[in-house]
């Protein structure tokens, strides 16, 4: 079975549907094979202009396949130790593309899934969608980055409440919480985020990689850091063949075409 589909359209953006609805799209050791290829394949086309990550069926994923401990019994914590952290830095290498990443979360996205969720660039979800990191019900310190992606992207206190009381939150609230960029209703989920995916391909490559290097992490320490990476930053796209491209379109009142810088 393919447990991850790639659909490349025609405008530069690739589609990535974890698909294994009949698990709630919980990241099986195949899928995470799967996933490695496809980001590996991504990070050398430059044909890529934005890539959108979503789950098939009614949930965007259930978080990581952890049927193997109970089926293999208790391994050393140094074995545990590699295999963990070789899957989390598989799914987060998502963060490590140089072109804007969003997540359609479509439905639950729990544990592991919602963390993968918060690495993308911009996090989109269905109004109802159930968002949690349950970890410790379950009896397991958070993984796959939670302790730094929840507080930096939400803050710490939305971040404690949910990692220390497993509260779920719906996508219409996480919104307002600033968890996710956004929440739109299920159905029309997925038709605005291409449409933003599509905004966003069509902008200049050069620029486009350029901000979102100066963005990662939260953004600059401080204003002088801003400064130190702008003014050089800024005068790389000023010799650009996109910033004549631009600046044409803009004269000429049409839509620019921008190659593949």
């Amino acid at each position: 079975m393919n447990e991850l589909l790639v659909d490349r359209r025609d405008d530069g953006v690739v589609v990535l549907t974890l698909n294994r609805p009949d698990r709630r799209n919980a990241m099986t050791d195949g899928m995470t094979e799967q996933w490695r290829q496809a980001i590996t394949g991504l990070r050398r086309d430059r044909d890529v202009r934005c890539v959108v990550v979503t789950g098939a069926g009614s949930a965007f994923c259930s978080g990581g396949d952890l049927s193997w401990l109970a089926e293999r019994g208790v391994e050393s914590v140094p074995d545990l130790r590699d295999r963990m952290l070789g899957f989390y830095r598989t799914w987060l290498a998502i963060a490590d593309l140089e072109v804007p990443t969003i997540a359609a979360v479509n439905g639950a996205a729990v544990g592991a899934g919602l963390c993968f969720a918060l690495s993308c660039d911009l996090v989109y979800a269905a109004d109802e969608a159930r968002l949690a990191v349950p970890f410790t019900s379950l009896g397991l310190h958070p993984g796959m980055a939670a302790t730094y992606l929840l507080p930096r992207v939400a803050g710490v206190g939305v971040a404690r409440e949910m990692l220390l009381t497993g509260r779920t939150m719906r996508g219409a609230e996480a919104a307002s919480a600033g968890l996710v960029t956004r929440a739109f209703p299920r159905e029309s989920l997925m038709a605005e985020v291409l449409k933003i995916a599509s905004r966003t391909a069509a902008n200049a490559p050069i620029a486009t990689r350029l901000t979102k290097v100066a963005l990662a992490g939260g953004g600059h320490a401080d204003l002088d850091a801003a400064l130190r990476w702008e003014s050089p930053a800024q005068p790389v796209t000023m010799t650009s063949a996109d910033m004549l491209e631009g600046l044409a379109a803009q004269r000429e009142r049409r839509v620019p075409r921008f190659g593949n810088s």
